[in-house]
């Protein structure tokens, strides 16, 4: 089977219907090609399973309109005033009025995006907050906002949202009283008391120890991505999720072997000390549905929850591979890319077979190097602030493929895919996600990656315009870069993060040069979904 091809999965690329007045946010809007999901196989679901379904997508329906008051406001002001329809869709892609690649305002009236989005004044400086004496402020679940006197005050989520809230527990409510699966019910039941106290520590524990059901729902405030003032804030999304339990199965067979992972990062031992829970798994999934922060901008192909470190620290983690999606990416954005900007005997070496891996242990090495600092700094995050956000991505990406390898060294995987397969691979999607811009943590990591392997000679592009890749050069770059990352995570070194990334976050000509030459082949840099 040729290796550069996924086999067919019940999703579509849809073609746009050209409309007859052109909009100055055409390019914007066709940088996202339109993905149809379609209506699953529920084949050995039961009726009471199908009805599960739809409630999960009606309490996900409620975390988007959450998600749309806590990032933006209120979304139909915004929509309402906004009279070229592909400017309103570009809006609707970006959940507000800020382009996600760049924080840049596309919208007349509305100033540039706030590095605190929506959860803190718009006139608060982290001095302002780092001043006020106030427990309740460093914890994901608060906003902060401004008292009738003029002085700061937090409010709770579950106060804030509270009308979406309730109608979520209903929906969980109603979900849990038809189900069949204990362990679906007890999670059910969890989560929405969670969302109603904010104390989301008992229902992680009861997701983790939910893997007897072929449907999965994940959803509450997961990621703090949004929040680029002090990283702490996390955004509503939520996933309905179909699991594959053939392909379950033979991923969990690396779960035993976290350890192994951990012990076979690079750099001093002393930065890799935390062991996750025996509770960890790994599921492979079909996607149903996105919604909030996921379904914003730029669409994820896996997860790794909880991000709660006493969880991780207790249980474990869970890996969530989004097969489909995986597949869509690769076929019509990773592969095409690679294809055009490497050199023939590289472009030899993309294969479907690797990006998925690369996904798989990108999302194991989230769970995996320090989650306190060793030296009394208390947390990473505490200690590194904002900059933890893209550090964590730059560890991520960069350990995950250095794991491909070693498995690759362990014969693991070999009869799959070369090490110079998931290398070629990884740079090729690596310059594709550049194109997410300086204006999230994710693009920021990659172009760090990306300026780091140049400087150490990992590749060289050529007048024309394609890169000639040094395998040897970048495994060991990476290897460097993770020791580093990690390093920087142990000590909490805010100061060093912050010189690195200014240092390596820079967009270059490269990048333009890349950005036009895949603009011309009509390359998407990301997707957006029609769900059915």
């Amino acid at each position: 089977m040729n290796k550069n091809l996924i086999l067919a999965v019940p999703v579509l690329i849809a073609v746009v219907s050209c409309h007859e007045t052109k909009s100055p946010f055409d390019r914007d809007v066709a940088n996202y090609s339109v993905v149809d999901i379609e209506a699953p196989d529920l084949r050995g679901i039961t009726d009471n399973g199908k009805e599960v379904l739809n409630l999960y997508r009606f309490a996900a329906d409620e975390v988007d309109a959450i998600y749309w008051e806590q990032y933006f406001g209120d979304k139909q002001t915004l929509l309402d005033g906004i009279k070229d329809p592909v400017q309103k869709t570009f809006a609707e892609i970006n959940y507000g009025p800020w382009d996600r690649t760049s924080g840049k305002s596309f919208v007349e009236g509305y100033s540039d995006r706030l590095p605190g989005a929506g959860f803190y004044p718009a006139d608060m400086t982290k001095e302002e907050f780092n001043a006020w004496d106030n427990p309740d402020k460093n914890s994901p679940y608060t906003l902060i906002r401004r008292a009738a006197d003029g002085s700061l005050e937090t409010v709770w989520y579950h106060d804030a949202y509270k009308d979406h809230i309730d109608k979520i527990g209903n929906y969980l409510k109603a979900a849990a009283d038809i189900t069949i699966k204990p362990s679906v019910a007890a999670y059910l039941l969890s989560k929405a008391e969670a969302l109603r106290t904010d104390n989301y520590y008992e229902s992680s524990l009861a997701w983790l120890d939910m893997e007897d059901s072929k449907m999965d729902l994940v959803i509450g405030p997961n990621e703090v991505t949004d929040d680029q003032l002090m990283g702490i804030k996390r955004s509503y999304e939520a996933y309905v999720l179909l699991k594959n339990e053939t392909h379950t199965k033979e991923l969990m067979q690396y779960v035993s072997r976290i350890g192994e992972f951990q012990e076979d990062l690079p750099g001093d031992p002393a930065y890799k000390t935390f062991q996750p829970g025996a509770g960890s798994n790994i599921f492979s999934c079909d996607a149903l549905y996105y919604a909030g922060k996921a379904n914003a901008g730029v669409k994820v192909i896996a997860l790794n929850l909880p991000f709660d470190s006493d969880v991780q620290r207790d249980r474990g983690t869970r890996t969530i591979l989004l097969e489909n999606i995986i597949h869509i990416k690769y076929n019509h954005i990773v592969g095409p890319t690679g294809r055009i900007l490497l050199k023939p005997d590289d472009a030899e070496h993309l294969s479907a077979d690797a990006f998925f891996w690369n996904i798989v242990f990108r999302e194991v090495a989230h769970g995996l190097g320090v989650k306190e600092t060793v030296n009394g700094k208390g947390s990473v995050e505490e200690a590194l602030g904002s900059a933890a956000l893209t550090l964590e991505e730059v560890k991520a990406n960069a350990a995950g493929v250095l794991m491909v390898c070693n498995l690759q060294k362990h014969f693991d995987i070999h009869h799959l895919f070369t090490k110079e397969d998931a290398l070629a691979t990884f740079f090729a999607s690596l310059v594709r996600s550049e194109r997410f811009g300086e204006g999230t943590a994710l693009g920021r990591a990659n172009i760090i990656i990306y300026n780091y392997l140049k400087e150490a000679g990992a590749f060289k592009r050529n007048a024309s315009g394609q890169y000639d890749l040094d395998y040897k050069n970048m495994e060991a770059a990476l290897s460097g870069l993770t020791a580093l990352v990690l390093k920087t995570q142990a000590t909490g070194d805010e100061t060093f993060a912050r010189q690195f990334e200014a240092q390596y976050s820079k967009l270059n000509s490269d990048y333009d040069a890349d950005r036009l030459n895949l603009g011309l082949e009509k390359i998407p840099a990301d997707i957006r979904f029609n769900f059915k």
